[in-house]
């Protein structure tokens, strides 16, 4: 049911195949699942779809979905991997009817019976935009998710609008009069978050100066948005699962236990399960915060949303141009055809930047072929302007490339490159990286 302050929505069914999934060898011989319409997942952890007994089986494995005729395999940062006809495989796509080797277990894939998975029949939620089938299938799990008191754990790339998929959550929920408080736990130093979250006592360490009220006591009857949880020191991630399992806390420093009545949505660009596998996440901490597992996709996987967003930012800008009018049809092309490292937040930019300077858009060429040479500005250009556009290029092709060696750390980027932190965080924004 809607909550005050929102319309009701309609779904439609978005036909699919539905996975079967059966254990041909090894301790779990026998095993199966069948008809599962979306994710399913493998492993020795409670919660899996299928759980195992091997233990040259990871805690959480494999995770296979459907795209189209084909199965996705993804390994789930494992430590055996995933073999299929003798090569490992970290993602791809395979038949029906493969054999996958985890460990000393063999698996058979299969094809379950047709189905259907809810999906909005609108192209909007609320301030969520969405005319991809994979967009409105995510939007109509966000209304469903929204009436529960349930955490949610929302996985995405870095600008996949999170926050924003959060705030909707909060704001179709029945707490959606109280307030919503978000945590940036990426950008906090250490020593400061348990103050963040629980909030401190005068006293409590040098230049706490008076009482500080933590997020959790700031959220009370709303909701408690965690982005980026997955660089919550691990320090303080017991301190964070005993205060949503006894729901009661202790500012730092203080002796008083008060009351929690937060619902909290976190967020994170990392794969939890694979940092629970290397021993950086804890298992029991996961399953409190993904009661409910939402997974945003990526820009490229919804380019049918590029012109509805596009129209999107520009309403939100001010301007009555449409899409078509920013963009001829070579550059919605060239939008197209671009990887969008950024997601949304950097074609947020972009329309930005065209509205304000009246220029075409600048993006990464096309991959040039193997061995060939990507094409360089010439005396066509100005020294000043040439050197600018290849300086662009070369920024836009390190720095996302840098946050993935450095797993998303700011300050580890900043190590790795040898450069200033503060430049190195002008650069991302600049590129909607950050």
């Amino acid at each position: 049911m809607a909550q005050e302050g929102t319309q009701p929505v309609a779904f439609v069914g978005l036909p699919m195949r539905t996975l079967s999934v059966s254990v041909v060898s090894g301790p779990d011989a026998g095993k199966s699942v069948t008809d599962e319409a979306e994710l399913v997942s493998l492993g020795t952890a409670e919660g899996n779809t299928l759980q195992l007994s091997d233990n040259t089986v990871s805690r959480f494995h494999v995770e296979l979905s459907r795209r189209g005729s084909s199965v996705v395999v993804r390994d789930v940062g494992s430590t055996n991997g995933v073999v299929v006809n003798g090569v490992t495989v970290r993602e791809g796509q395979v038949p029906p009817g493969a054999v996958l080797q985890l460990g000393k277990t063999q698996v058979l894939v299969g094809e379950g019976k047709n189905a259907s998975v809810p999906m909005l029949e609108d192209e909007s939620l609320g301030s969520l935009k969405g005319r991809a089938p994979v967009m409105r299938t995510l939007l109509a799990r966000v209304e469903k998710a929204a009436t529960a008191e349930t955490g949610v754990l929302l996985i995405g790339e870095s600008g996949t609008g999170k926050e924003v998929i959060a705030r909707e959550l909060h704001l179709r929920s029945a707490r959606a009069k109280g307030p919503f408080i978000t945590v940036d736990c990426g950008s906090l130093a250490p020593g400061v978050v348990a103050s963040e979250l629980f909030g401190h006592e005068k006293g409590a360490f040098t230049g706490a100066e008076r009482r500080h009220q933590g997020a959790f006591e700031r959220a009370s009857r709303g909701t408690l948005f965690l982005d980026e949880i997955g660089e919550l020191p691990q320090s303080l991630q017991a301190m964070l699962l005993g205060a949503l399992e006894r729901r009661r806390f202790r500012r730092v420093g203080g002796a008083e236990e008060l009351s929690v009545d937060v619902r909290v949505v976190a967020a994170t660009h990392r794969d939890l399960k694979a940092e629970v596998n290397a021993g950086q996440f804890r298992l029991d901490l996961y399953y409190r915060l993904a009661v409910v597992r939402l997974e945003v996709p990526p820009l490229r996987q919804r380019l049918d949303d590029l012109e509805p967003l596009i129209q999107h930012f520009l309403v939100e800008a001010g301007s009555e141009r449409t899409a078509q009018a920013l963009f001829s049809p070579d550059d919605l092309a060239a939008l197209r055809a671009h990887h969008w490292p950024g997601n949304v937040r950097e074609l947020k930019n972009l329309v930005e930047a065209t509205l304000a300077m009246g220029e075409r858009p600048t993006l990464d060429p096309p991959v040039a072929a193997p061995g060939a040479e990507p094409a360089l500005p010439g005396p066509e250009l100005a020294y000043k302007d040439a050197r600018a556009q290849v300086l662009d290029r070369f920024e836009r092709h390190y720095l996302p490339r840098l946050l993935e060696v450095t797993k998303g750390n700011v300050s580890a980027a900043a190590r790795h490159a040898k450069m200033d932190r503060s430049h190195l965080i002008e650069l991302l924004t600049r590129l909607g990286l950050k």
